[in-house]
């Protein structure tokens, strides 16, 4: 059985919201990584891991423990394009897909961004996230895991 794991460091709570409620409603298990506790109903197929601060610290554990099939939950590209490298799924907090076909030339916008700040240039941020982004991420959230219960039974 696949689970879902929350980098839950900048996860927005809309988002854990939804990932509470589709873990709940299919039993699936939802691990939120985070290097801070994140309150979260006791439920059986919820599980907070609290990790020491500093930098990647939760990135590495998810890392470590997602495996093929499983799905996680970031805006990290490196942390995507680690887990994307294992046969994981990756989705953003706005429902984007990251796959082999599209990680590496996302990691180099960011490099070249990266740069481009470093240099001085102020290139701004991701905008806020709409009820639309939301609502993207509840449909391609709700698309997983509807075919992870298809494709198991």
């Amino acid at each position: 059985m696949p689970y879902i794991w929350i980098d839950a460091d900048a996860c927005p709570k809309a988002i854990r919201d939804i990932v509470v409620r589709g873990a709940e409603r299919t039993g699936y298990h939802a691990y939120f990584v985070a290097n801070h506790a994140l309150p979260l109903p006791k439920r059986h197929c919820l599980t907070m891991i609290s990790v020491p601060g500093g930098a990647d610290a939760a990135d590495n554990v998810i890392i470590e423990r997602a495996e093929q099939h499983d799905l996680v939950v970031t805006s990290d590209l490196p942390l995507a394009d680690a887990v994307i490298a294992k046969g994981a799924q990756v989705m953003t907090s706005r429902g984007e897909a990251l796959t082999t076909n599209n990680i590496k030339a996302r990691l180099n916008m960011r490099d070249f961004m990266e740069t481009l700040r470093a240099s001085g240039e102020h290139t701004g941020g991701p905008s806020g996230m709409s009820a639309a982004d939301v609502r993207d991420f509840a449909n391609a959230f709700d698309k997983v895991l509807t075919h992870w219960r298809t494709s198991t039974a």
